[in-house]
């Protein structure tokens, strides 16, 4: 039987800034615009958010270790194909984090619109396909536009919908640095495994593009964060406070232009994770200055 710190490995605790990101953005977007937090409303957004991404982590874990995609492969444990616990062990921990995802967000539409089942059930249907299924979606290259319009767009401009019932340019605006650094993730994960995805035929976005222009995606991701943040300035120049983690944007990029690659990216996951989370932490306190 696993261990409880196999499975919290198993859960990717660095993709977790992508769950608490768009949720903290949108929420403090509420108090710019002069209104009252609903407490209890942000909390219902987050935990779907953090149970969602842990289940999509799951639900990896498990739909590439069935396909043998993950059995030669640098970078974070991967609970089916190193034998640390069974498919369908994987599989029940994957639905059981949908389960709770879909109880809280149940909770969270009837305190604010049924419309809410719907963007949810449609966010855990792309959550379970993009490697899950007859035709994964990641396996064809898409990853990243479900990345940014899930844990960007959906999740920010859903966690700002959660409190005040209404979708304004200004959340739209603040969900792109959140979307770009959560593709950022996803994209260095894709570079740090791509010779290994082009052997069996995983045909993810960096592998359709080559080493080198996934390289310059990449910086661009990363750019696009930082410059979309300050465009935030037009609706506080507050938001020109996250210029001080332009040095760690540029530290990630140099490493990327230096050619870094398997398991040499890895410290570099940890650094965008960390990038996302201050970058939304100072973009959130200067929506609520």
């Amino acid at each position: 039987m696993s261990s409880l710190k196999t499975w919290v490995a198993g859960a990717r605790p660095r993709t977790l800034p992508a769950a608490v990101s768009p949720v903290l953005v949108g929420t403090a977007l509420i108090r710019r615009d002069h209104h009252g937090i609903n407490y209890l409303n942000a909390l219902l957004a987050l935990l779907v958010s953090l149970l969602l991404q842990i289940a999509v982590n799951f639900a990896n874990d498990y739909s590439d270790g069935i396909r043998g995609t993950d059995d030669v492969r640098v970078g974070p444990i991967r609970l089916v194909a190193s034998g640390l616990a069974t498919a369908a062990a994987v599989k029940r921990a994957a639905f059981t984090c949908f389960g709770a995802a879909g109880v809280f967000g149940l909770v969270l539409a009837a305190r604010v619109s049924w419309w809410l089942v719907l963007v949810g059930a449609v966010s855990m249907i792309a959550a379970w396909t993009y490697t899950g299924g007859k035709h994964p979606y990641g396996y064809a290259g898409y990853g990243e536009i479900s990345v940014f319009l899930f844990f960007g767009v959906v999740a920010t401009v859903g966690s700002y919908l959660a409190q005040s019932h209404r979708i304004t340019w200004q959340s739209l605006l603040v969900s792109i640095p959140v979307g770009a650094l959560s593709c950022s993730l996803l994209a260095i994960n894709n570079l740090r495994d791509l010779p290994k995805d082009a052997l069996v035929g995983k045909k993810t976005l960096a592998v359709r593009l080559g080493d080198s222009r996934a390289r310059k995606g990449l910086i661009a991701l990363l750019l696009s964060a930082q410059i979309s943040a300050l465009i935030a300035a037009v609706i506080t120049p507050w938001t020109l406070i996250t210029l001080i983690f332009l040095p760690i944007t540029i530290q990630i990029i140099s490493g990327i232009k230096a050619g870094a690659s398997g398991a040499q990216l890895i410290p570099m996951l940890g650094k965008v994770g960390k990038l996302q989370l201050f970058l939304s932490t100072a973009l959130a306190i200067a929506l609520l200055l």
